[in-house]
């Protein structure tokens, strides 16, 4: 039997400092107490979360908040969490600008030094402030934008594969022999951001909230690996809109 395409659950940020004050010079804000409330209902109601193998977040101070929030308890030792900043949001603003790694040691100081050096495996590095600069891979332009979701897809791909291997293995192995086995994937980013992820200009999720997709085969694909898309899974589910601050709003632009 062929392993099943794990899930990528797609999640957007809990709502930040910047959403509310429409400050968007404040440099790499955290959440409101609305944010924190709205991540940890997400715990409460995500599908299953005794499936997700690895969370992969942007290193920006609000979707690591939201992560810890929201997966925090199946997060022991942060063995299984990634933070890639190719997940960062799409614009140059101080509000979309990371925090220096000295800074986010200090208000992160639980997490292990091995997030601070370099990633393993296949994600990007970061094992130095170059990410912060908005230059390159992290540019803000629609291009440079549009690369940096294409390699971020890449990367989910390689997650999978990885997965759908160790479930074959397990799929192998005698009844009496074989573990839980974890298949789903969650990736923590931005509302921007998204669109070029997933190729979709009309996705607009709610602050915390998700949708589920799967990455298509690699026979789809070019062979080039120019073009690696999300899908949506059948049949597709997000979780509606919950927690909102009770402060009016101005709609917002494009660097959520």
């Amino acid at each position: 039997m062929s392993p099943a395409k794990p899930q990528i659950f797609l999640v957007r940020h809990a709502e930040s400092v910047h959403n509310v004050t429409k400050d968007f010079n404040i440099r790499d804000p955290g959440l409101t107490q609305v944010g924190h409330e709205q991540a940890a209902a997400l715990e409460a109601s995500f599908p299953d979360l005794s499936s997700v193998a690895v969370v992969i977040t942007s290193p920006l101070t609000r979707a690591i908040e939201t992560t810890l929030d929201a997966f925090g308890s199946i997060l022991p030792g942060g063995n299984n969490l990634i933070l890639d900043p190719f997940l960062q949001e799409r614009s140059d603003l101080p509000c979309d600008t990371g925090s220096p790694i000295s800074v986010l040691k200090e208000r992160f100081p639980s997490f292990p030094n091995v997030f601070w050096s370099s990633l393993a495996g296949n994600a990007s590095e970061l094992d130095g402030d170059d990410w912060l600069e908005k230059k390159g891979d992290y540019a803000a332009d629609d291009e440079s934008v549009t690369k940096r979701a294409e390699k971020v897809r890449k990367i989910l791909w390689n997650v999978a594969q990885n997965i759908q291997q160790a479930q074959k293995e397990e799929d192998e192995k005698a009844a009496e022999e074989r573990e839980d086995l974890k298949t789903s994937i969650v990736v923590v980013t931005h509302g921007v951001f998204m669109k070029f992820l997933t190729e979709d200009e009309t996705i607009d999720l709610p602050k915390a909230g998700w949708k589920d997709y799967y990455v298509e085969e690699a026979d789809k694909f070019d062979g080039k690996g120019k073009r690696i898309p999300v899908k949506r899974s059948p049949p597709c589910r997000q979780n509606p809109p919950h927690l909102t601050s009770n402060i009016t709003r101005t709609p917002e632009p494009l660097n959520s």
